[in-house]
């Protein structure tokens, strides 16, 4: 009898959830039209995989402050944040001012800028990792670097990464994994194992580079790694002279020098991106004096690193303005322990609710899964009832509620306490309307 009611519940959920998607086609002609037209030039209408969802994505038509419109002029309260790339909202007139001062300067000027040095000293004073900074366009691009720098200092081959990991183009195994992972030599470790990650260092030592990390994983569910693990980690490492890397392209925002700073771990590398560009395209990767200075170009047998683009003067100029004017310690440390009250309390309406459901992350950055926490690694995630979380994310978006498609939020410094307020009316609203089947196994 229990099994035929769980049949009946799943046929319900499905059936809810094409309702939902009905309504969404319905009422978005000009993103679906839009959608078709971007075929046309684009395999799937796409360049950015991530920004995809079936059966096709919203068109966004400008942005203000936490708000953006799509192309049929719906307003939403934008938690999708660029997956962190927009923490400043979209029009920071401290940020916008830099842009318009740097363009109407010149651009594409072929030499250091005035704005580069000011940016790196400032990440170099606030992040414990990091003696010297590197500048490229992209998280993906420093992940890349950082390796290749590791492989090449340390004269071995081997790259340590963990299930469930992702690190931009250069290697993904959230969500299934990529055909096109950069091809390095890797071993793959458990995320939050330390025993089994220890010992799998010990026994590669020989041949490892580097280990590369998230200290909190991002696209694998927003699970934070436990600071007996990254301990662990950085005690073996540092035992071998292996370089270890914190990837904190995502993470770096959750406090004034990261969450290395938070956790009083101190990597011998670093990466990072999203944010610090203050919404231009953006990447860094720095560590140790010693690994950092054979880019030195006064060094003979220097190593060369090129890119046109990585000292782009409007990057600079935004990224300088933002961590220097806008983004100060004190700001980071209060807006993240506003985003740890906003996670508490969208997990105190699931209690309410009683729903088999959980939210994870730290501060400012989150996911809601729909199974029961905690969660501490990929076997975990996978409990994820991925039919609960596209009728959740329909549902919300229908209340004027943007969020990615998986699930995760992270916030924009305007939201206001009515903004977070009125997500929690929403999510409440919508787990209250959806409780019979968002409580269905």
């Amino acid at each position: 009898m229990a099994t035929l009611r769980n049949v009946a519940l799943e046929a319900d959920l499905k059936d809810a959830l094409k309702a939902a998607v009905d309504d969404f086609i319905a009422a978005n002609p000009k993103s679906q039209a839009e959608d078709e037209k971007a075929a046309g030039a684009m395999p799937g209408g796409n360049t950015r995989t991530v920004l995809f969802y079936p059966p096709f994505p919203l068109t966004i038509n400008r942005g203000e402050d936490q708000f953006v419109w799509d192309i049929d002029e719906h307003k939403y309260t934008n938690f999708v944040g660029e997956f962190g790339a927009g923490l400043f909202g979209h029009s920071n007139p401290k940020i916008v001012d830099a842009i318009t001062r740097a363009v109407n300067d010149g651009t594409v000027l072929g030499g250091p800028n005035r704005y580069e040095r000011i940016l790196a000293a400032e990440l170099v004073n606030r992040f414990p990792s990091l003696d010297k900074v590197r500048f490229t366009n992209s998280g993906t691009e420093a992940n890349l670097m950082a390796i290749s720098t590791a492989r090449a200092v340390s004269g071995k081959s081997k790259v340590m990464v963990f299930k469930g990991a992702y690190h931009g183009g250069v290697f993904m195994f959230a969500h299934g994994g990529s055909h096109i992972n950069a091809p390095f030599d890797y071993v793959m470790a458990p995320f939050n194992n330390a025993h089994d990650t220890v010992a799998m260092v010990d026994k590669n030592a020989d041949e490892l580079a580097c280990v590369v990390i998230e200290p909190m994983q991002g696209a694998g569910g927003m699970i934070p790694a436990e600071k007996a693990f990254l301990q662990a980690l950085r005690d073996v490492t540092a035992k071998h002279g292996i370089i270890l890397i914190f990837d904190e392209v995502v993470t770096s925002r959750l406090s004034g020098g990261g969450l290395q700073k938070i956790l009083g771990i101190t990597p011998d590398m670093t990466t990072m991106g999203k944010y610090i560009g203050g919404g231009t395209t953006f990447g860094a990767f720095g560590g140790r004096e010693d690994i950092m200075s054979r880019y030195d170009p006064r060094s003979a047998n220097a190593i060369g690193h090129a890119g046109t683009f990585n000292n782009n003067v409007i990057t600079h100029a935004a990224g300088s303005t933002a961590m220097t004017q806008v983004y100060t310690p004190e700001v980071a440390e209060s807006f993240n322990a506003r985003g740890d009250t906003f996670r508490d309390r969208l997990n105190e309406t699931i209690r309410k609710h009683s729903l088999p459901m959980c939210v994870t992350g730290l501060g400012t950055i989150m996911q809601v899964h729909c199974c029961e926490g905690p969660l501490r690694d990929e076997h975990d995630s996978e409990r994820d009832n991925k039919i609960k979380g596209e009728l959740l994310f329909y549902d919300l978006l229908a209340r004027g509620q943007r969020m990615t498609w998986r699930n995760s939020m992270l916030l924009c410094l305007p939201m206001t306490d009515e903004d977070l307020d009125s997500y929690v009316d929403a999510f409440d609203d919508v787990l209250g309307a959806r409780s019979h089947l968002l409580a269905a196994e």
